[in-house]
């Protein structure tokens, strides 16, 4: 088994793609609210201050100006921490950019539960939900760095509202040379047969790690990067569905309203139902601890993975 190789935070990845687009076309801005150190965007500021409008801790501002200087032709970047942007937030999101219909680009920081030991307060745990019961709007989560990217870059002339959450820590390096990202595509990391991972964002590292080691237990495990959570790329699930025995999403974000739920509804629309498990942050007050230490308590991790994949497939 080969480990996959460790690259940089996506949030990282994300700051110098965008600032390397943005020193070629100066038709992009980027709205914050006081978190251009936490958004990695001190150097976007310090190159292209022109680029850059800083709201102070007022994100209801910041959705309402990135509408309206996307009205005039700009290529906005609404950036703020995912927690507060798509909570504090959502009203505006709703009414000023999804049902006015201008594409800016809503960009959670610090997804999920990277705020980690900040507790329950910063984890955005809720905005899969939120947003996909809300019409034209997009989302994506990117599952390392050639996602975080790819997806920037297919943000740039994406015609319509899109939200893209990051988070902070160095992301495992999933896909190899050659592969393709597509904004509504999900991308086949590896296939099997007893077995489909399909996982958004940054636990999709873990899911190829379980992968791997189930492999070497004599079990054949598929992964999705079904980074794109709304729209659902539904033809890569009902055919993961169809070509093995059974099926687990994961995902960091509740069990409710989120990717695991969409692939039900998904499944049990088309009669299909095959052993099937949502991992994911139970409906409970969250535990603390890093990212990765709350990945572990809740399943989310290589080992956790396995062992539920094991249950899931032996009951059939």
């Amino acid at each position: 088994m080969i480990a996959p190789a460790i690259g940089r935070a996506n949030l990282e990845v994300f700051a110098d793609t965008l600032l390397a687009l943005a020193r070629r076309d100066h038709s992009i801005v980027v709205v914050t609210s006081d978190s251009r150190g936490s958004g990695k965007l001190v150097p976007f500021g310090e190159e292209l201050p022109d680029q850059l409008v800083e709201m102070g801790i007022a994100e209801q501002n910041l959705v309402g100006v990135a509408a309206g200087l996307a009205m005039t032709g700009k290529k906005v970047f609404a950036v703020s921490p995912a927690c507060f942007l798509t909570a504090r937030s959502l009203e505006q999101i709703k009414n000023d950019i999804a049902y006015s219909d201008h594409p800016v680009k809503v960009i959670g920081i610090s997804a999920g539960v990277s705020y980690g030991a900040l507790g329950s307060t910063h984890h955005s745990i809720h905005d899969y939900a939120a947003l996909r019961a809300i019409n034209n709007i997009d989302i994506v989560a990117p599952a390392d760095n050639f996602e975080a990217r790819e997806a920037i870059r297919a943000a740039l002339n994406h015609p319509r509202p899109l939200y893209i959450r990051y988070g902070k820590k160095p992301m495992l390096e999933l896909h190899a040379p050659g592969a393709r990202f597509e904004i509504g595509k999900a991308i086949s990391i590896r296939d099997g047969s007893d077995l489909t991972f399909i996982a958004t964002g940054e636990p999709t590292g873990r899911a190829l790690l379980a992968a791997q080691a189930l492999d070497a237990q004599g079990f054949s495990c598929g992964v999705i990067s079904m980074h794109t959570v709304k729209p659902l790329d539904s033809a890569a699930l009902l055919n993961a569905a169809r070509h093995s025995r059974a099926i687990i999403t994961v995902e960091e974000h509740s069990v409710h309203g989120g990717l695991g739920e969409a692939c039900a509804t998904v499944l049990l629309h088309q009669g299909i139902s095959p052993p099937f498990k949502i991992v994911a942050i139970p409906d409970e007050y969250t535990v603390t601890g890093d990212q990765f230490e709350i990945f572990d308590h809740y399943g989310i991790s290589a080992d956790g993975l396995a062992e539920t994949a094991r249950e899931l497939l032996s009951r059939r």
